[in-house]
Parts: C-alpha cells; sequence; structure tokens
C-alpha cells in the first residue's frame, strides 16, 4: 500500500513538472500573435528550454548516483514553474530565451532522481513505472489546456497564473521524502542488489541512446509545431492547433499505460519495435493526408511514440545497473537536445520552402529508432535481481 501510494504521488508530482515542458510548445502560437515570432525564432525558443535541461539531465544523474538527493524534487518543481510565468512578461527575445531555460534547468534537475526513486518504489514492475511515466504524459497533456485558459483568454500578461501547478508538485513532494527517509534501509539494500545485478552493456545502451535520440527528433520537432501546422492544414484557429497538441500529448499518456502492459507479457524490445513501425505510417500520416483526418493520425502518432516511452527508460536503467541515474539522466534528458536542435533547422526550412515539405523527413525517424531496435538485447539480469 505505501508503495503504491508512493507511486502515484511520484506520479501526479512528474505531471506537475512535465507540465512546464508541454507548456513551452503550447505558448508558440501566442508568441507567433501577440510577438510575431517566425518559426525560426519559436524553435529556438523551444530549443532554449531543451538544450540545457538535456544537457543537465545526464550532470543531475551523476550526481544522483553518488548520492541521494531527494531534496531536489520540491526545489526543481518551482526552478520548472517559475520560468514558464515569467516568460510572458518580457517582449524581450533574450529575456524569454532565459526564462524558458530557467525552467529547463529545473526540469533537469528532476528527472534522474525521480526516476530512480520510482524505480526502486516500482520494484522492477514495468507497469508501476509506466504509471510514473504516465504523469509526465498528462502533464504535457494537460500544458495545452492550462495555457489555451490562462494565456488564451488573457494573453501573455497572465503567465505568472502558470506557476500553480509548481506549487502543488512541491506540496506533494513531501509526503513523499518522508516515506523515502522512513524506508532508507530499504533503499541502501535495493541499490546493492541494482550494483551486483549485471555488468554494465554499454554498446546496447549507445545503441538505445541513439533511438532515443531519432524519438525525441520527431516528437520535439511535431511538438514544436503540429499546432501552427494543424490551423493550415484544417485551415481552423488557435482552437484547432490546441486540439491537435492536446491529442498529441494525451495519446502519450495511453501509449506509455499500453506500453507498460505489453511490456509485462512480452519482452520489452518486441514491443518497441512495434511500436515504432506504426510510428511510421502514422508521421506520414500527419504530414500527407489533409482535413480532420490529421487528428487520427496525431493520436497514432503519439501512442507510436510513447509506447516506448517507459520502456526505454527502463532498458537503459537495466543496461547500466551501476550507473541508474547517469542512465535515467542520457535517456530523458542528454538525447532530447538533438531533438531541439533539429526542430530548430525545421523551423528554418519552414521560413524557405514550407512547414509541410519541413516535416517530411520526421517520417524517417521512427524507421531508424525500429533499425537500431532490431537486434539489441532484452536484459534480464536485474529483472531476476529484483523479483528474486
Amino acid at each position: 500500500m505505501a508503495t503504491n501510494r508512493s507511486i502515484i504521488l511520484m506520479s501526479v508530482g512528474h505531471a506537475c513538472v512535465d507540465i512546464y515542458q508541454g507548456a513551452v510548445a503550447s505558448l508558440v502560437p501566442f508568441f507567433v500573435a501577440e510577438r510575431a515570432y517566425t518559426y525560426a525564432a519559436v524553435s529556438g525558443v523551444v530549443l532554449a528550454a531543451s538544450l540545457l535541461s538535456s544537457v543537465a539531465q545526464p550532470l543531475f544523474g551523476v550526481l544522483t548516483d553518488r548520492r541521494a538527493l531527494p531534496w531536489l524534487l520540491p526545489v526543481s518543481s518551482i526552478l520548472g514553474g517559475l520560468g514558464i510565468a515569467l516568460s510572458g512578461l518580457s517582449g524581450s527575445y533574450p529575456m524569454t530565451l532565459a526564462f524558458v531555460a530557467l525552467s529547463g534547468i529545473g526540469v533537469a534537475a528532476y528527472h534522474p532522481e525521480s526516476a530512480r526513486l520510482a524505480r526502486m518504489a516500482s520494484t522492477g514492475d514495468h507497469a508501476a513505472m509506466g504509471w510514473f511515466a504516465l504523469g509526465g504524459n498528462l502533464g504535457f497533456a494537460a500544458a495545452p489546456i492550462m495555457v489555451a485558459v490562462v494565456v488564451g483568454l488573457g494573453g501573455l500578461q497572465l503567465s505568472p497564473l502558470l506557476v500553480v501547478p509548481a506549487l502543488v508538485g512541491r506540496v506533494l513532494c513531501l509526503p513523499v521524502l518522508r516515506a523515502l527517509s522512513a524506508a532508507a534501509p530499504v533503499r541502501s539494500g535495493s541499490a546493492v542488489v541494482e550494483r551486483t545485478a549485471g555488468a554494465d552493456d554499454t554498446r546496447s545502451f549507445v545503441r538505445l541512446s541513439l533511438a532515443v535520440v531519432c524519438r525525441s527528433v520527431v516528437f520535439v520537432g511535431l511538438s514544436t509545431f503540429i499546432a501552427v501546422y494543424a490551423q493550415e492544414r484544417t485551415s481552423g484557429g488557435t482552437s484547432s492547433g490546441t486540439a491537435a497538441l492536446f491529442v498529441l500529448y494525451l495519446g502519450g499518456a495511453v501509449g506509455t499505460v499500453l506500453g507498460g502492459r505489453l511490456a509485462n507479457r512480452w519482452d520489452r524490445v518486441v514491443v518497441v519495435r512495434r511500436a515504432y513501425l506504426m510510428a511510421v505510417a502514422a508521421v506520414a500520416g500527419i504530414v500527407f493526408v489533409p482535413g480532420p483526418a490529421l487528428y487520427l493520425f496525431v493520436a497514432l502518432t503519439s501512442a507510436g511514440l510513447y509506447i516506448p516511452f517507459s520502456l526505454q527508460l527502463t532498458l537503459g536503467q537495466d543496461y547500466w545497473p551501476a550507473r541508474v541515474g547517469t542512465a535515467s539522466g542520457i535517456t530523458l534528458g542528454l538525447t532530447v537536445s538533438v531533438g531541439g536542435l533539429v526542430s530548430s533547422l525545421i523551423g528554418r526550412v519552414a521560413d524557405a520552402v514550407s512547414l509541410q515539405a519541413a516535416l517530411v523527413p520526421l517520417i524517417a525517424m521512427p524507421a531508424l529508432s525500429w533499425l537500431l531496435f532490431r537486434t539489441l538485447p532484452e536484459p534480464t539480469a536485474l529483472i531476476r535481481a529484483n523479483d528474486g
């Protein structure tokens, strides 16, 4: 019961943090409308949030491998919300970049330690880790609605109200930290099991990371531009773009839970491979199929990209059992920086040619992830150690 309560609280806390990752993309149409930012400019805003976050996450992972840093959870929650809350107050482009970068650092500080603690609380159960990851997906899904309600009704000047989820997340951290403190001896014992379960498989971890990079390219690219693209393809207003972004994030919530359940029946590697094959066809549908059918393909793309999400996290931890925090930081963070860099390139191509043409190369990304997963082994040492 205590384990389930911890996982639930951590899942909700995860949502309160990841809502700010989704909020960056959700603010893009409002930056375009109120500040006349170009595609390249708004992709730069997304890059500022993702790049610092992605580079910093492995560093925080190294720190959490050396010692427990549970206080990072409430502190990082506040930083993540504060940066986004301030981003709408200044018309200065450099200040906007600085504020979203601050939010990115907060997100970076949160994920490695929370992922490590969630893995310990789940005792290796893929479905439990899926629930933890689900919280982040729900945060992403809630971001377009939150931004649409606050900023859509009152403009960017009301962005300080966006700090509310961060305050909620900080409060929810407190009972989790108390429970972790009480279970410190258990945690230490779990760490011993992890470190003695098997040797690091760096070759497989590198291939996994490359696959996650490809996934991040298509997901960050779509997150950045799907709202504007949906308006173009459906001839709708801002609400049509918000709906597309909501479907992209909500479909991820469904995919994450489904991935955990499927992995308890089949190998994680097999499940991830099949999901990426589905994503190839779904992304092609987004790019080439016009009209309302776009939303169906957005949902399928989201599921195809998110079924692997929590599975890739635990695979990374199992490939590097002696460096769980670092593995979490890399799979959740460093790989995403490439997605942010490519989204900037997509913005430049869209300004020069068209947004549709700029999105075409994204079809190849899940195909590359599938190729990288074709011969990856399913690690079993850590699972047996935890189950035993």
